[in-house]
């Protein structure tokens, strides 16, 4: 095998594969990167027990030649040094061989590396899922959901299903749900051309999402997204991203959503996020992080914080409007925090039903059936 490759889509490829690399792999080989060549591209791949990720080189795209030679062949190269190498190769091309032996010969201008390779025969081979099951988005579009719903994901293993996001189809309409029993965060939008595909028990692991968000450019191609019993497949032009599935039934969390509210309040996100965020400068020692809020006349809300050991903090918040009972609720100031940032419109609507029920978030307007939800915190 002989490739002779531009350093730069090699490293991006290298950078992206790195993703599903483990310290401590299940499987020796999968401390290394799988690198196959053919005549038409380059392949790289990474792998661990939960994510695997392929990010194909095209030899040539729009014009733009990335491979100026390649004899076919693969090796597997340990993925601790080949990151490092290549980034600090002097000259923009790679040669990068592979002998009989595996042994592996990677030069650029008067730098040369000798690495120990490895058969790809010993590498676990891959599943092939159908795309039957299949539906397709915007890449932009699928950041956007993630980026709206995972960050309420459990980070404790104590219910596993938790630490997923729950993934549901059904009536051309795709709902992203995600809670760790203290906040949750629901986006939904409607879909078309989907030719009736349902599934309504698809739990994908929080840091698979993160991980996919991260490869993943902010453009407005196309993703395929394939389903299976236990696996879920992303499939852009050059990349591949295959996930398990979390095993066991997700909780049913509509009935957490209240139907009706005791106090409502529309107000400026971006006001609202920086009067908590201010407030919560002493609570941060607090385990909890709690903040207070209390709605007063004239469409006012007090928002304070106190810490026995560091001191107190009141501010008060002009809102555009507060309609029905008098409240006071104390919440974690990182979980508003979060959720309206997610949420992302200018206005926000808060209702709340008392000052121990959870309260929920949406835009002003309505525009995006986004929703979040928050348990309050007993302080009063």
């Amino acid at each position: 095998m002989k490739i002779l490759i531009e350093r730069e889509p090699l490293m991006a490829s290298i950078q992206n594969v790195m993703k599903a690399i483990s310290s401590k792999p299940t499987i020796p080989i999968l401390s290394g990167i799988k690198l196959e060549a053919n005549q038409q591209e380059v392949t790289l791949t990474g792998s661990n027990s939960d994510i695997t990720i392929e990010s194909i080189i095209p030899s040539e795209e729009d014009g733009v030649v990335n491979i100026h030679e390649i004899v076919p062949g693969s090796v597997v190269i340990q993925a601790k040094f080949l990151p490092e190498i290549i980034r600090k190769l002097p000259e923009n091309q790679v040669e990068l061989s592979v002998d009989d032996d595996m042994n592996v010969l990677i030069k650029s201008g008067h730098a040369e590396f000798k690495l120990n390779g490895q058969d790809t025969e010993e590498y676990p081979q891959l599943p092939v899922l159908q795309t039957d099951n299949s539906f397709h988005l915007q890449i932009d579009l699928l950041k956007m959901l993630i980026r709206q719903t995972n960050f309420a994901v459990s980070v404790s293993e104590t219910r596993p299903i938790l630490t997923g996001v729950h993934l549901k189809l059904e009536n051309e309409q795709l709902e992203l749900v995600a809670t760790d029993s203290h906040r949750l965060a629901s986006r939904k939008i409607n879909m078309t051309d989907t030719d009736g595909l349902t599934f309504n028990n698809v739990v994908i692991p929080g840091k698979s999402l993160s991980e996919l968000n991260k490869i993943l450019d902010d453009t407005q191609e196309p993703i395929q997204i394939s389903v299976t019993d236990n696996q879920i497949l992303f499939r852009t032009k050059h990349l591949y991203f295959l996930s398990r599935l979390l095993d066991g039934n997700y909780p049913e969390t509509s009935r957490l959503i209240p139907n009706q509210s005791k106090t409502v309040v529309n107000v400026n996100s971006k006001d609202l996020i920086e009067s908590i965020d201010r407030a919560s400068l002493l609570a941060k020692d607090n385990r909890n992080n709690i903040v207070k809020l209390v709605t007063q006349g004239q469409n006012i809300l007090q928002i304070t914080s106190h810490s026995p050991e560091i001191g107190y903090v009141e501010e008060t918040l002009e809102t555009n409007a507060i309609e029905g009972e008098e409240l006071k609720i104390s919440f974690n100031a990182k979980y508003m925090i979060d959720a309206l940032k997610a949420i992302g419109t200018d206005q926000v609507s808060i209702n709340f039903t008392g000052a121990m029920r959870p309260f929920i978030m949406q835009p002003d307007e309505d525009d995006e059936p986004i929703l979040q939800l928050i348990t309050p915190v007993r302080t009063y």
